[in-house]
């Protein structure tokens, strides 16, 4: 990137999910609220989402959430922010414009990562959703708070929203090189576990009305594809595979995190993890392309209670895949999403 090709007044906004503060509970209740109250994680009506959010997973989760960010938490804080702003820093010191971080929930806030920018001039925004692939509850609700900050406190400022990159070829080169370097020699299924999502969230994020979840994410094209998060989930590991020159029958898909009783898209993470070893999977790898980041649903979830999950139906050799994190080749590839961006205010 050229110091002379770009103006002071471009930023780089990097969104990730959030954390809570600390691993107390009223930390975590706290954080726990804002992020199940947004409607585009439970979306059923405010009366109901409170009733169900409010009065009952508020009144227990939040002792057992902040025993889970116990075992994961470090002496710099939340796995998930660290690694955020270690991917800020690295980033800050190859381009040329300022580079703050975000959260779509708790603090460091979308709009403080706005303000931040704006205080140094900045008046032009690439804003990147750390995820790859797309959905209601993760780049929807990024872009629709951003907008609705932007709308309210920043009229001014112009933002260019980064894609998923689900497919591109810069992140799939990335992404399975860094499978590659941390695969056991020896195993017997690779295992991609990609967050869950209701399955009616695959339907209210399809304006073409021809997602049907049976054949259409396995089709070379479809309408639905560009919003579709299991087409894209699925896409994201063929190619993987492609690259990594794996035999399809070694690799599993399954979706993780489900909650409630709702019906997610399946199959699912956990009951595959226990089935598998039934079926002669008794040295699995498991990788989780829906992060960039390590987090509680990596650390926690997959490391810990996946593992046990694994060798309590018979399983042996357990071995969990880090995220991307701040690896220089991923870091390159954040620079070259946010270079493409950051280009097109010169076409407007």
């Amino acid at each position: 990137m050229q110091k002379e090709s770009l103006q002071p007044k471009k930023g780089i906004l990097l969104v990730n999910l959030g954390s809570p503060r600390s691993t107390a509970v009223n930390d975590v209740k706290e954080y726990l609220d804002e992020f199940l109250m947004d409607e585009r994680v439970i979306d059923y009506r405010w009366f109901f989402r409170a009733l169900l959010v409010q009065g009952i997973i508020l009144k227990t989760r939040p002792a057992k959430s902040a025993e889970a960010y116990k075992t994961v938490w470090t002496d710099e804080g939340s796995p998930l922010i660290v690694i955020t702003q270690k991917i800020q820093k690295k980033l800050q010191k190859i381009v040329d414009v300022p580079v703050e971080i975000g959260m779509r929930y708790a603090q460091p806030s979308i709009e403080a990562g706005i303000q931040k920018l704006v205080d140094q001039g900045v008046s032009e925004i690439v804003l990147f959703p750390l995820y790859p692939q797309y959905a209601m509850s993760t780049t929807e609700t990024v872009i629709e708070k951003a907008e609705e900050v932007r709308k309210k406190k920043f009229p001014k400022v112009k933002i260019n929203y980064i894609q998923p990159f689900y497919n591109r070829d810069i992140y799939i080169n990335c992404l399975a090189e860094s499978i590659r370097e941390k695969l056991p020699e020896n195993f017997d299924a690779l295992q991609f576990s990609y967050h869950g999502v209701p399955e009616r969230h695959i339907y209210k994020t399809d304006p073409t009305n021809t997602c049907n979840l049976n054949d259409c994410c396995s089709r070379d094209s479809n309408p639905s594809h560009k919003f579709c998060y299991r087409h894209q989930c699925y896409k994201t590991t063929s190619l993987v595979i492609e690259k990594l020159n794996l035999p399809k029958e070694k690799t599993i898909v399954s979706f993780q995190s489900r909650l409630g009783n709702d019906k997610w898209i399946e199959p699912y993470t956990d009951e595959t993890l226990e089935t598998i070893p039934k079926k002669g999977v008794k040295n699995l790898a498991v990788v989780c392309p829906a992060f960039v980041s390590d987090c509680l649903e990596t650390l926690e979830e997959i490391s810990v209670e996946g593992k046990e999950q694994f060798q309590h139906g018979g399983g042996e050799n357990f071995h969990y895949i880090p995220c991307l994190n701040d690896e220089d080749r991923w870091i390159d590839v954040v620079k070259i999403l946010c270079e493409e961006k950051l280009s097109d205010f010169y076409l407007v």
